[in-house]
Parts: structure tokens; sequence; C-alpha cells
């Protein structure tokens, strides 16, 4: 694979992390619970969005786009040819 093709799919792969990472922090029951969800809006806490929502969001990024740095980088040397030791 070409370098721009690897890097555009770690980004792709990324971006659709934080997507659903975010989604399902959303819909869970425990933070619709935080947001109001609950009777008359008892419990409604904004700081869970304020402290847990960059966790998710770094964690949706990163954690997918390692996992695509990783794939890359073991396949980058599989497909690699060895070199001899001696040069001429």
């Amino acid at each position: 694979m070409k370098r721009d093709a690897v890097t555009g799919g770690g980004c792709l792969v990324a971006a659709a992390g934080v997507v659903g990472a975010v989604w399902l922090w959303g819909a869970s029951d425990r933070t619709q619970r935080h947001l109001g969800n609950g009777f008359e809006n008892n419990g409604q806490d904004f700081g869970a969005v304020l402290t847990e929502l960059p966790f998710v969001f770094l964690a949706g990024a990163v954690v997918p786009a390692a996992a695509w740095g990783l794939g890359a980088w073991l396949l980058g040397r599989r497909r690699r040819p060895r070199e001899s030791q001696f040069h001429a």
C-alpha cells in the first residue's frame, strides 16, 4: 500500500471510531440518566458530559487508529523482501 492510502485509511478509521464511541456513549442508559431522561429530570448531571466525553472522544480516535497502524506495520513487514546481510 502507498503511504498516502495508509494515512488516509487511518484517519477514516479514527473518525469512524470517534463517531461510534460518542454514539454508543450517548445511547447508553447511564448517560441518558445523567442527561435528564429520568422522571422530571431527577438526577440530571451535566458534569458527566464534561468529564466523560473527552475520554470517550480520545479513546474512540486512538484505539482504532492504533489498531490500523499496527495492522499496516505488520503487513508492511510481511511484504518487504528481506535484505541479505552482505551488500556488494
